[in-house]
């Protein structure tokens, strides 16, 4: 038998107020502002940069505790729980059952509690994890770069402006905009005392990273994604090419010199020379691109990764009255400047970061650094379009891309062939 209830409309009122009221809530963030009290950080991806993120986040303050770990891979999150557990002493809190593995433990992470969520894992998986996190409320930190293809970076800037509707704080991990010396350097710049900017320069290039061949891949069993997301450089579904990976950081301060305007076209030319075996995916191993801005001025960009060449990582800003060397926080010219040796601590800039979003939590004054990690993002996605394709990549072009390098599956077993080397002139631009 079925009694039928009937709803009054004061108990409606009631029923209605109590439910907006319980969604309200549920949009604010759990670290109320001005507050103190403990600030629960999870980390999603465990490897080298976001074991350092959990670090410096937990020195970020005293009641700030890691809580929670989340890693595809069971053994990468067994060995990096075992190294934070004696790192961060008591300020480690992360129980069992909060240790989560497997594509859909970024979710579980999200939902265990914390208030704040690390993303670091390889680029391509950046602009989920991050949806779902800010659906959830959460503050986060995102490391670079923070998608691999167009569609990433326009679902990255939709989310950072539910973000900034939810009041939410996100933090960049180009980590350059935190550095003091940087800081320093770029506001001369921006006060004029190298005049107007007639060119830029900006170059990464480095010897080998570390790979994992194709023989461990054969010795330890693993499937043709798992190889792949662990060997996760070396493929562009992954991380963009290092033109997006590495060189981001170039093209960003680039960038944060011409105060965030952004090329209207590029060109470039790129390729694979020293690193041509399967074992290296198919990514190129040096790229060459020149930018060019609305007002005539160019960038002009280079990255290499190749072992046994000349390393050199280095910016210059040009303008009418000097030149800034931005790696050497120098300006010569009309009005020389150097920022004081005694206080270059670049290895602070990564402290920095974590000190301002816990400090804008507290706050209650939320940072957003969505609209420059994305957009330097795409303009490093705009380079690699440019030289592997061989044509002329403008900014609405690159923006407006249909190119989508989500996979079919997410299964570790799956088979997923080598994509081939893009050829200049023959590989097309979608």
């Amino acid at each position: 038998m079925t009694t039928k209830k009937t709803t009054s409309r004061r108990q409606f009122l009631k029923v209605s107020a109590a439910t907006a009221g319980a969604t309200l809530l549920s949009s604010v963030p759990a670290v109320h502002a001005g507050g103190s009290g403990e600030i629960k950080v999870g980390l999603i991806g465990c490897g080298g940069r976001g074991t350092g993120a959990a670090e410096q986040a937990c020195n970020a303050g005293e009641e700030v505790r890691l809580t929670a770990l989340a890693d595809l891979f069971p053994d990468r999150l067994r060995e990096k729980r075992a190294y934070l557990k004696d790192a961060l002493g008591e300020k480690f809190q992360v129980k069992d059952e909060h240790c989560f593995t497997g594509f859909d433990g970024y979710k579980q992470l999200i939902d265990s509690g914390v208030d704040v969520v690390l993303l670091a894992t390889p680029p391509h998986f950046r602009p989920a994890h991050l949806a779902y996190a800010v659906e959830k409320g959460k503050h986060a930190f995102v490391e670079k770069p923070v998608a691999v293809d167009a569609p990433g970076v326009r679902s990255v800037l939709a989310t950072c402006e539910k973000a900034k509707e939810k009041k939410l704080s996100i933090v960049s991990g180009l980590c350059w905009r935190y550095d003091d010396g940087m800081k320093e350097t770029m506001a001369r710049v921006h006060e004029g005392l190298i005049g107007d900017i007639v060119a830029l320069q900006c170059t990464y290039n480095v010897g080998g990273l570390w790979h994992r061949s194709l023989k461990e891949k054969e010795q330890k069993g693993w499937g043709d994604m798992e190889w792949q997301i662990r060997n996760w450089l070396y493929f562009t579904w992954l991380s963009g090419d290092h033109n997006v990976e590495q060189h981001v950081h170039s093209l960003d301060k680039m960038a944060w010199a011409m105060k965030d305007e952004y090329p209207v076209r590029c060109y470039g030319v790129g390729g694979r020379q020293a690193r041509t075996a399967p074992d290296f995916g198919h990514i190129y191993d040096h790229h060459a691109v020149v930018y060019e801005y609305a007002n005539g001025v160019r960038c002009f960009s280079m990255c290499r990764q190749q072992p046994g060449t000349t390393p050199d990582v280095s910016d210059y800003v040009f303008g009418t009255l000097g030149t800034c060397s931005t790696m050497e926080y120098r300006i010569k010219g009309k009005n020389n400047w150097e920022f004081p040796r005694n206080r270059r601590r670049r290895g602070d800039m990564y402290q920095n970061e974590q000190d301002a979003l816990f400090g804008s939590i507290r706050a209650g004054n939320p940072i957003n650094n969505g609209d420059y990690m994305c957009k330097s993002t795409l303009m490093a996605i705009m380079g690699r379009m440019a030289t592997y394709t061989g044509q002329v990549i403008t900014w609405e072009m690159a923006m407006n891309s249909k190119e989508d390098l989500t996979p079919p599956v997410y299964d570790l077993k799956a088979k997923m062939d080598i994509p081939p080397v893009a050829i200049p002139g023959v590989t097309k631009f979608l």
